[in-house]
Parts: C-alpha cells; sequence; structure tokens
C-alpha cells in the first residue's frame, strides 16, 4: 500500500509499503534521479520470502512533494528519519542505492536509529560525481532533461535493455522535478562522505558493479577498506544497475545477509 509521510511543514514523502505484517523489515531508498519503483524486482521477490519491504521517495522524486529547497545530505537523511519515527520502525535493514547508498551512509552515521544492517548499492560514496560530469549533467538537465534522462540510462546498464524498458526507466527519472535534479547534482560534486564512514558499525554489505561507468568500482573498495564490519561483493556481470541486471543473484544475497 502507498501513502504519504509528513518530514517538515509543508513536505510529505511518498513511501510504498509491501507486506506491512512481515518481521522482518527492509527500507530501500533509490537513486538519483530515480524514484522507488526502480526495485520492482526486488519488491517482486522480497515479499514472497517474508519480508516487509518499505519503498521511499526522496523529496522532489517519484510521487513525493517536491519544494525548491532541502537537497543535501543532512536534510535527506533527516527526511529519512522523520519516516522511521513515525512508522516506528526498529531493527531494520537500510539498502540505498547511488545517491541512495550516499543518504543511507548520511543516515546511518548522523542518526543510526533503528538501523540493524546497511546495504550499499554502487553507492555515490565517499565522493560522487567529479566536477566536470557534474557541470556537464547540470547544463543538460537545465536546458534539455529529457536528453539528459536519456543518457543516465543509455550509461547506466552493462547488459543489454530493451527499447521498452529504457523508455520506463527514463521516464522514472523524469517524474522528478527539474530543480530537485538539479539540485542533487549539485550535492554529488560538493558533498563527501569520508567523515561519516568510521562512523558506521553495523554489518555493511557493498555491493557493485565492476563494470559500473557512474561510480566507480575502485570506490567500493575504499568503503569496504573505511567501513567496519563491511564485506564486498563484486558483481561481474553489471553496470549500475546490478539490482535488475544481476536481479536473483542480489535477491539471494538480500536474503542471505538480512536472514
Amino acid at each position: 500500500m502507498g501513502y504519504f509521510v509528513n518530514v517538515e511543514q509543508g513536505v510529505n514523502l511518498f513511501v510504498e509499503d509491501i507486506n506491512p505484517s512481515a518481521s522482518k523489515t527492509i527500507v530501500f531508498l533509490h537513486g538519483w534521479p530515480l524514484s522507488h519503483e526502480q526495485f520492482e524486482y526486488q519488491f517482486d521477490a522480497l515479499p514472497q520470502m517474508g519480508y516487509r519491504c518499505i519503498g521511499i521517495d526522496w523529496r522532489g522524486f517519484g510521487k513525493s512533494d517536491k519544494p525548491m529547497n532541502g537537497y543535501n545530505y543532512d536534510r535527506l537523511a533527516d527526511d529519512i528519519h522523520a519516516v522511521v519515527r513515525t512508522l516506528q520502525l526498529d531493527n531494520f535493514t537500510l539498502i540505498g542505492h547511488s545517491t541512495g547508498g550516499a543518504i543511507a551512509i548520511r543516515y546511518t552515521a548522523r542518526h543510526a536509529f533503528g538501523v540493524s544492517k546497511l546495504i550499499l548499492i554502487d553507492a555515490a560514496a565517499p565522493t560522487g560525481f567529479t566536477k566536470e560530469n557534474a557541470n556537464n549533467l547540470l547544463t543538460e538537465a537545465l536546458n534539455d532533461r529529457p536528453k539528459m534522462m536519456q543518457g543516465v540510462t543509455d550509461t547506466f546498464f552493462f547488459q543489454y535493455i530493451t527499447a521498452p524498458f529504457s523508455n520506463w526507466f527514463t521516464g522514472l527519472g523524469l517524474q522528478a522535478a527539474g530543480w530537485s535534479t538539479a539540485a542533487i547534482i549539485n550535492t554529488l560534486r560538493d558533498e563527501n562522505l569520508n567523515a561519516d564512514l568510521p562512523k558506521i558499525s553495523v554489518p555493511t554489505l557493498i555491493v557493485h558493479g565492476v563494470h559500473d561507468k557512474v561510480i566507480p568500482y575502485e570506490q567500493a573498495q575504499i568503503l569496504n577498506q573505511t567501513i567496519k564490519n563491511s564485506h564486498l561483493v563484486p558483481f561481474h556481470y553489471s553496470g549500475h544497475g546490478l539490482f535488475w541486471e544481476e536481479r536473483i543473484k542480489f535477491n539471494e544475497l538480500i536474503k542471505q545477509f538480512v536472514g
């Protein structure tokens, strides 16, 4: 079922809550500039395995409200904290993909409330975009956002995707507001998470596509070296979208890690 949760005055986040009666909970944070719908192939499988799956659209993205401000890691992590407190979640696994991985890291370092395990998928951490890449994306986002999003889709996957899948995936990114899409590009360029990593103490699974053209695999190795109690699993047949490209392997790995 889907519903909205108020995170600050005038800002409500959309939450997809699947199998809410299950005893084990997994919270999903999508990547830029997508929505919780990117995890369709986890939501198809994991509730059948007995998990409660909660997908949250960040402010500015998907079905959530789209205010003009609040697109830094602190505010985005505080939004997630507000949802966690409102839903009274505890002892849950937090999953973040790409920029969602960065938000998950900031949440765990800043709040840690309720998180028992952490899974980072192709995380945009400890740094995000280079200045050059960010500025190029920003120019496209502010002048031809559909073209920018098609370019994101074209570089996202290592494996072949069909035209209908490409159209669907590109459409997810176009649900976002233009201003929030641009604001997160700035965040990915200007913020880093080096100070957050030593603060993470929960068991952490790091998964990363070795062919990732968005966030290099080397960054996953840095996370593994810096986050204590972490384990890195490379995905040899994936780019930035292992949650779809190797979904059977990934879903099974989630099951093994969450227990």
